[in-house]
C-alpha cells in the first residue's frame, strides 16, 4: 500500500552525497526549508550519505557511466536501509549517470534536471545558459530536461567552459572559492546574457555559493537550493512522491 505524507508525517528524505560543499547546502536548506513550512524547530528527518568524490573521479575522466551507476546503486542502499522515503541527488554532472539504463535504484529520486526545467519553464524563460562541469554543459541532461519543455539553451564558449571546470574540480569542491573564480563565473553569465540567453542555470551545486541575481546580468536558476525546497515539498505531501529511479528520462 502506499504511504501519504503530510506535515504532521512527513517523509524521511535521503540526501545521495557526491560533491561536498554542494551536499551541505543543499541538507541546510532543506532544514531550513522545513522549519519554513512546518514550523520552529520541526523538518522531515533528513539522512545524508556517499562516498568521497575521490572514489570517483577516474571514473569521470574515463566516463565510465555503468561504473559511476554502480556506485550510485550502492550509495543509495545505504539510503534505503537508513528508512529514506526518497532520494536526491545534489550533484548535477552524476545525473549524467543517474540517467544511464541500469537495474532500478533503490529508491525513486527527484530529478535535479527536471526541477530546473520545470521552474524555467514556470517563470517563463526561452533560453537558459548553462553554467557547470564540462560534463555537465557539454552532456545530455540539460538539453534533454530543458528541450521537453521547449526551452533554448546556450553554453560557454571552449575556453570559458574549461576554465569554469577547473575552478569547480580543483576549488569549489575542495570548500575554496576565489574573486578569481567569482569574476569568471560573472562573465561567463554576462556572455550567455549576450548570447540571448534570459536566465542562467548554476548546475552545478557549489555555483550558487558565488554567483546570485545580485551579481548576475541575469536570473539565476539556483539548481541546490530548489532541490532542497522541492525536495521538502515531496515530503510534507505539497508535491507527487517521484517514481523515477533512474535511467533515461522520457
Amino acid at each position: 500500500m502506499t504511504r501519504s505524507f503530510s506535515p504532521e508525517n512527513p517523509a524521511h528524505i535521503g540526501i545521495l552525497k557526491h560533491s561536498g560543499e554542494g551536499a551541505l547546502l543543499c541538507y541546510r536548506t532543506a532544514l531550513l526549508a522545513g522549519i519554513e513550512r512546518l514550523g520552529a524547530h520541526s523538518y522531515p528527518t533528513l539522512t545524508m550519505s556517499g562516498r568521497a568524490l575521490a572514489h570517483s573521479t577516474e571514473m569521470w575522466d574515463a566516463m565510465d557511466l555503468a561504473g559511476l551507476r554502480a556506485l550510485f546503486h550502492e550509495d543509495c542502499e545505504v539510503l534505503a536501509r537508513a528508512g529514506a522515503d526518497f532520494a536526491i541527488l545534489p550533484d548535477n554532472t552524476a545525473h549524467i549517470a543517474l540517467e544511464f539504463a541500469a537495474d532500478p535504484l533503490p529508491l525513486p529520486f527527484l530529478h535535479i534536471g527536471e526541477v530546473v526545467a520545470e521552474h524555467a519553464s514556470q517563470l517563463g524563460f526561452k533560453k537558459v545558459g548553462i553554467l557547470g562541469t564540462n560534463w555537465t554543459m557539454e552532456g545530455p541532461v540539460y538539453p534533454g530536461a530543458l528541450g521537453r519543455r521547449g526551452i533554448d539553451y546556450a553554453i560557454p564558449e571552449l575556453e570559458m567552459r574549461q576554465r569554469l571546470h577547473n575552478h569547480i574540480m580543483d576549488e569549489f569542491c575542495q570548500g575554496i572559492f576565489t574573486d578569481e573564480a567569482v569574476r569568471a563565473y560573472e562573465q561567463a553569465a554576462s556572455d550567455l546574457a549576450a548570447a540571448g540567453c534570459d536566465a542562467v542555470a548554476a548546475v552545478c551545486t557549489e555555483i550558487p555559493i558565488i554567483l546570485t541575481d545580485e551579481n548576475s546580468p541575469v536570473p539565476v536558476i539556483d539548481s541546490t537550493r530548489l532541490l532542497a525546497r522541492e525536495a521538502v515539498a515531496v515530503a510534507v505531501g505539497d508535491r507527487a512522491m517521484p517514481q523515477w529511479r533512474g535511467g533515461p528520462v522520457v
